[in-house]
C-alpha cells in the first residue's frame, strides 16, 4: 500500500477534514492567476509609494501556486507560493476571510497543497512585495509531503524516478527542459526554413538497420511477426529520396538495446536530415549554420563552458582526416595506424582485447576509440572514415578504402555522423553481405542484416545524395552544460527499483508517540521536522510518562 506511511495518513485525514468542511480538496474550474514574475513587475510600483503603509487595495489580483513555506502566528499567517515563474509571498488573517474560514482551514492547508491566493498588493516591513489575501482556497491538496525543505532532494536516482519531485523541489531544472523544448523547436525551424519537409517513418521495422547497433525485438500478434524497434530512420528516408522527396527531415526516437552510462540511453532523440543532389562538403557547411542559428537564437555565447572546458564554437569548425587523427592526436604510429598486424599488437600492448578476424578498418575505429575521442574537445569534424565501418556510405573516387564521410565531435563525444550516400545497388548489396559476413564470423550482433528491399529502392536510381544524422540528446547536454544524459532526458530509462534500506526512517510507519507510546493515531500528529509522532495533547502525554514511570 503505497499510502501507509504515517505522515501521508495524517495528510490524508486534513483532506477528509476539508471535505467534512465544505472544501473539495480537488476542485475543477480553477483559472491560473497571474504569474508571480508579473505580479512582481507590475506592482513594483508599491513599493515605491512616499507613505507609511505601501499598498493598493484599489487592485484585485489572483495567484495560484504551489505552497513551499507557511508560517502561522496566530490569527494571521505568511506563506510563500510557487508557480513556473518562481516565488511569491501572500500573506492572509482571520479577520479579512470569510468568517470562521481561517479558523477552519489554517492546519489543514499546509507546505505542498497547489492554492489560490485573491487580494491587493502590499509592501511588508521588511520590504516585500506580498499580496495580502481576501481569498485563500487549496486547488490540490498534497497528501504526500515534500522532503524537508533544508537538505531538499539531493538522491540523483531518486530525481530520475520521480521527475516531477525533482520539478518540484528544484525549480532550476525546469530550464533545462525548457532549454531543450527551445533547441527541439529551433532545429525543425532551421530545417523547414531550408525547405526541407518534415516526415515520419516506422519506429517498428521488419529487420533491424540503418546503423550498427543491437536492436530491441517485439512481437506483432496480429501478423504473427517478430518486429525490430527502429535503431535509426535512414533507410526509410532514403527510399523517399528514391522517391523523388530531394530534402526530407526526421525528429525521431530511436532505441538501441546496448550499455547505458553518461552519454548512452536505450532511447534518444536524433534528427536525421537527407539532401539530395548535394555533398557530405554541403552536410558540414548546413552543420555549421545551424550551430550559429542556435546560438544566435538562445543568445548564447559562442564560447560554451562544459565542465572543466572552455569549448570555442565558432564556425567554420576543424576538419582532420582520420588515420592523421590516429596520428597527430591520438599518438598512434603512422605503421601501426595503416597495418592489421601492428594495429592489434599495439592495442594488444594497450590492454585493449579485441577480436583477430576484425579487418583494418575496425582495428582503425578501437584505436580512435581508446586514444583519439576523448581529446577531441572544440568542433571537430573528423573525416575520410574507413570504408569497412561505414556499410551505407559512399567510397572515395580518389581512394575506394575509404568513405566519403565525416563524424563531429566536440567534448570528447560523438555529436554528428555524415557522408555521401551509397547510391550503388549493387556495391550496397556487396555491403551487405560483408556485414553478414562479419556477424558471422565474430558474432558481432550489431552488424547490419541484409536489407533487400532497400537494395530493390536503389535498383530504381537514387539522385547523389547526402544524409546527416545529429544526437539531440547529446546536443543538449553540451548546450546546458549537463554531463550525464539523464540530466536532460525528463524520464531517462531506469534499473528495476531496489529496496531502499536509507529510506527507512521516512518510510517507516510508528504510530506511536515517541514519549509516552500512545497508538491511537486520532490523537498523534508528525513531529514539526518530520522525525517520528507526538501526542497532540501534552499534558494527556506527560500523564502517560508518568504512569509508565511507576
Amino acid at each position: 500500500m503505497i499510502f501507509e506511511n504515517q505522515y501521508i495518513q495524517e495528510r490524508i485525514k486534513k483532506a477528509v477534514q476539508l471535505r467534512e468542511e465544505g472544501f473539495n480538496p480537488y476542485p475543477t474550474n480553477i483559472e491560473k492567476g497571474l504569474s508571480s514574475k508579473d505580479f512582481l513587475e507590475k506592482y513594483a510600483y508599491v513599493a515605491e509609494q512616499d507613505a507609511d503603509e505601501k499598498k493598493d487595495d484599489t487592485q484585485d489580483v489572483t495567484l495560484t501556486g504551489r505552497l513551499k513555506f507557511v508560517r502561522i502566528m496566530g490569527k494571521a499567517a505568511f506563506a510563500k507560493m510557487e508557480d513556473s515563474d518562481g516565488l511569491v509571498q501572500i500573506y492572509y488573517n482571520r479577520d479579512e476571510l470569510p468568517e470562521g474560514y481561517y479558523n477552519k482551514v489554517k492546519k489543514l492547508i499546509e507546505v505542498g497543497d497547489v492554492v489560490l491566493a485573491q487580494g491587493y498588493p502590499f509592501v511588508t516591513q521588511t520590504g516585500e512585495l506580498t499580496l495580502h489575501c481576501k481569498r485563500f482556497e487549496i486547488v490540490s491538496k498534497s497528501i504526500t509531503p515534500l522532503p524537508e525543505k533544508f537538505h531538499g532532494l539531493q538522491d540523483h536516482e531518486l530525481r530520475y524516478r520521480q521527475r516531477y519531485l525533482d520539478m518540484i523541489m528544484n525549480p532550476e531544472i525546469k530550464k533545462t527542459f525548457v532549454t531543450r523544448s527551445k533547441i527541439v523547436s529551433l532545429i525543425r525551424r532551421f530545417f523547414e526554413d531550408k525547405e526541407f519537409l518534415e516526415v515520419e517513418t516506422p519506429m517498428m521495422h521488419p529487420i533491424p538497420g540503418g546503423a550498427n547497433a543491437k536492436p530491441f525485438i517485439t512481437h506483432h500478434n496480429a501478423l504473427d511477426v517478430e518486429r525490430y524497434l527502429r535503431i535509426a530512420p535512414e533507410l526509410y528516408l532514403k527510399r523517399l529520396i528514391v522517391g523523388g522527396m530531394e530534402a526530407v527531415f526526421e525528429i525521431n526516437r530511436c532505441f538501441r538495446n546496448e550499455g547505458m552510462d553518461h552519454t548512452h540511453n536505450p532511447e534518444f532523440t536524433s534528427i536525421e536530415f537527407y539532401w539530395a543532389y548535394h555533398t557530405y562538403e554541403d552536410l558540414m557547411k548546413i552543420t555549421e549554420d545551424l550551430y550559429d542559428y542556435l546560438f544566435d537564437h538562445l543568445d548564447m555565447s559562442r564560447t560554451l563552458t562544459y565542465g572543466e572546458y572552455e569549448i570555442d564554437c565558432s564556425t567554420p569548425f576543424a576538419k582532420v582526416p582520420y588515420v592523421e587523427a590516429l596520428t597527430s592526436i591520438g599518438g598512434v604510429p603512422h605503421d601501426v595506424a595503416t597495418d592489421k598486424e601492428k594495429a592489434l599488437a599495439y592495442l594488444k600492448a594497450h590492454n585493449v582485447h579485441v577480436d583477430a578476424n576484425l579487418t583494418l578498418g575496425y582495428l582503425q575505429s578501437e584505436l580512435f576509440d581508446e586514444f583519439v575521442e576523448a581529446k577531441l574537445i572544440n568542433p571537430t569534424y573528423i573525416t575520410e572514415y574507413p570504408v569497412d565501418i561505414s556499410p551505407l556510405a559512399r567510397r572515395s573516387d580518389e581512394n575506394p578504402e575509404i568513405a566519403e564521410r565525416f563524424e563531429l565531435f566536440m567534448a570528447g563525444k560523438e555529436i554528428a555522423n555524415g557522408f555521401n550516400e551509397l547510391n550503388d545497388p549493387l556495391d550496397q548489396y556487396e555491403r551487405f553481405k560483408a556485414q553478414v559476413n562479419t556477424k558471422d564470423a565474430t558474432g558481432d550482433d550489431e552488424a547490419m542484416h541484409m536489407d533487400t528491399d532497400y537494395v530493390k529502392a536503389l535498383g530504381y536510381g537514387m539522385t547523389p545524395t547526402a544524409g546527416e544524422g545529429i544526437g539531440i540528446d547529446r546536443l543538449v547536454m553540451m548546450l546546458t552544460n549537463q554531463h550525464s544524459i539523464r540530466d536532460v532526458l525528463l524520464f531517462p530509462a531506469m534499473k528495476p527499483e531496489a529496496p531502499r534500506p536509507e529510506m527507512a526512517p521516512i518510510c517507516e510507519v510508528v504510530n506511536a508517540c515517541k514519549k509516552c507510546g500512545n497508538e491511537n493515531m486520532d490523537e498523534l500528529k508528525p513531529a514539526k521536522k518530520g522525525k517520528g509522532m507526538f501526542c497532540i495533547d501534552g499534558n494527556a502525554c506527560k500523564k502517560r510518562q508518568q504512569e509508565k514511570s511507576k
